[in-house]
């Protein structure tokens, strides 16, 4: 079942008072779905949360840097564009309540480094992720959508008032995604330098942490 149809049961569920799992709050039962082994996850690590998440992946149109050493006669320019990166709210599939939000932001255990970053919309906790492996296995993403990813933590905080919901998290997976890729056109000139591009996506994120009494 698609993230999708898992919020449409989970809003369906709670108009009509109806129970609802578990599966998406902390601790509770989650079903995490294949995936490629490149992106597998050590089984002292277990999912703790999953959300379900809309927003949008951010591109600038940039010039490509000339190879290195350069050639003579110098190549034409050429322009690309380049992720500076994403914008996404999180809902739990269980019930429709926003979990947490998604961005760049600099990670304060690495000074003066941006890191894709999560921030829960409870207790304001949050944890910055460094890419491990992405696959573009077509056995798993879908065409048209971006890479799946394996991501592990390397930073994390508090809330304002000590909230640590996030904080146990140690790795992170981005599956099921659909949509979010770079254009096709609108980045070949100079003219088109500074552009942006915000590109819709959709995606699960699955969270883990260690494994407890191991």
């Amino acid at each position: 079942m698609t993230h999708h149809s898992l919020f449409a049961t989970g809003v369906l569920a709670f108009a009509l008072g109806l129970p609802v799992a578990a599966s998406a709050q902390h601790g509770g039962r989650i079903e995490v779905p294949a995936v490629p082994t490149n992106l597998t996850v050590d089984e002292s690590h277990g999912a703790y949360l999953q959300t379900g998440a809309y927003g949008t992946q951010n591109y600038i149109c940039l010039p490509v840097p000339p190879p290195n050493p350069v050639p003579v006669p110098p190549p034409p320019p050429t322009f690309a564009w380049k992720l500076f990166g994403p914008q996404a709210t999180l809902y739990s599939p269980s019930a429709p309540m926003q979990v947490a939000t998604h961005f760049l932001s600099p990670n304060p255990d690495e000074p003066g480094t941006a890191r894709p970053t999560w921030q829960h919309a409870h207790d304001g906790s949050s944890v910055w992720a460094r890419l491990v492996q992405p696959s573009t296995d077509s056995n798993y993403v879908a065409p048209g959508a971006i890479p799946w990813l394996l991501l592990e933590i390397v930073g994390r905080a508090e809330g304002p008032i000590g909230g640590a919901l996030l904080t146990d998290t140690t790795f992170i997976h981005r599956v099921n995604t659909e949509g979010g890729v770079a254009p096709a056109t609108g980045c070949s000139t100079a003219a088109h330098v500074g552009a942006t591009a915000l590109v819709p996506y959709s995606t699960d994120y699955f969270f883990y942490r260690e494994r407890r009494n191991q």
